[in-house]
């Protein structure tokens, strides 16, 4: 039962795939007219992420994806209010602040900060900038969690969240140093990462699940949206502060 479920994940990455493939074949030979360089490594990287799709996704619907559920589930049974937001504020602090995308992200804001004289040049001014980024934007996506979980207890309109944190947006931008925007804008979108999105949605649609009343497709789903628009917020603040 589990091999053939995981071959028809082989099968389904593959297919994903093959729109990408079709995209790089038809310019690299109609297109450029180039031959492709490396037709072996080509196929044996194709193959690789193949494969590492199917495991992802596999592992996915096998660890995180019942672990945030049964969590959920298990907070809402326990009427635990105040570790439930915790819970929330820490899973979205903790999976941000480590993820790659925005490691580079700050640490190629800092040197670019450094470039400009908007930092000092040396090592440590560059390293404090950067972290200060990463801690503003994990802030910002544990707050985002915090309150995306606080909406589904309380039953708020998530459009409520959504155009107050796009009426902030637009507030906090005047306002900000303009080499700070563009780094705030795409700090946005390094919080959906490989993990936090499983692991939040998961969170969502076991919270709704687990309280009377609420639709898991209507209210399970959103905390990402929400919690994309935050860092953008907050590191224009940090902008400000800096």
């Amino acid at each position: 039962m589990l091999k053939n479920h995981f071959i028809k994940q082989l099968y389904n990455s593959f297919l994903d795939l093959v729109p990408i493939l079709a995209v790089v074949l038809v310019f690299q030979v109609l297109i450029i007219k180039q031959p492709i360089a490396d037709v072996a490594s080509l196929i044996m990287g194709t193959l690789f992420v193949v494969l590492g799709l199917a495991l992802f996704i596999q592992g996915l619907e096998q660890s995180l994806f019942p672990v945030g559920e049964a969590m959920a589930y298990a907070f809402a049974r326990k009427g635990s209010l105040f570790w439930l937001l915790i819970f929330a504020f820490c899973l979205g602090f903790g999976t941000t602040v480590a993820e790659p995308a925005l490691i580079a992200i700050a640490s190629e804001a800092a040197d670019i900060a450094s470039k400009g004289n908007i930092i000092a040049h040396s090592s440590e001014a560059k390293s404090s900038y950067a972290l200060g980024l990463r801690i503003t934007v994990a802030l910002s996506v544990g707050f985002a969690i915090l309150v995306g979980v606080l909406r589904i207890i309380r039953g708020w309109p998530l459009y409520y969240l959504i155009i107050g944190g796009y009426c902030g947006v637009v507030l906090m931008t005047p306002f900000a140093p303009a080499e700070i925007i563009g780094i705030a804008y795409d700090s946005g979108g390094v919080t959906t990462s490989t993990i936090t999105v499983p692991l939040v949605t998961a969170l969502g649609v076991g919270l709704a699940t687990a309280i009377k009343g609420r639709n898991p497709m209507v209210d399970g789903f959103g905390l990402i949206a929400f919690a994309s628009l935050t860092p953008m917020v907050f590191v224009m603040v940090y902008g400000v502060m800096m």
